[in-house]
């Protein structure tokens, strides 16, 4: 088990890792989008900072991953991101629903391995 949570953990840091480079970098052109896709992206892209901000969220935990270090602490910052991402890809956009279910279930197997590391967080003082 151990082999696959350093796998997992591998491959989804380097997912977080790639997409940030390649927002910040602009790797690729942006894709044409259309209907409600499109105005859900201009409405992110007019507040000025939530892509980027989200984007150096998903590199700084992409970095945690691959390095295994505050892995416990990347895979609870990285969840929002990660079911948003999800709901993006099921009502908006299908065509990336399974990067998006291989996203949200690494994120729940990741928090299932290190749940002892959220035992003191979930008793009740």
């Amino acid at each position: 088990m151990k082999i696959t949570t350093i796998i997992v953990r591998i491959l989804l840091g380097a997912l977080f890792i790639f997409g940030s480079a390649s927002y910040f970098l602009n790797l690729f052109p942006e894709p044409e989008l259309m209907g409600d896709m499109k105005i859900f992206n201009d409405g992110l892209n007019a507040s000025g900072y939530l892509m980027p901000l989200v984007k150096a969220i998903e590199l700084v935990c992409g970095v945690a991953f691959i390095l295994g270090r505050f892995v416990p602490l990347a895979t609870v910052v990285i969840f929002p991101i990660a079911l948003n991402i999800l709901g993006v890809h099921i009502f908006l956009a299908s065509e990336g629903l399974p990067l998006a279910i291989f996203v949200i279930l690494a994120n729940l197997f990741l928090a299932y391995r290190y749940k002892n590391h959220y035992e003191e967080l979930m008793t009740i003082k």
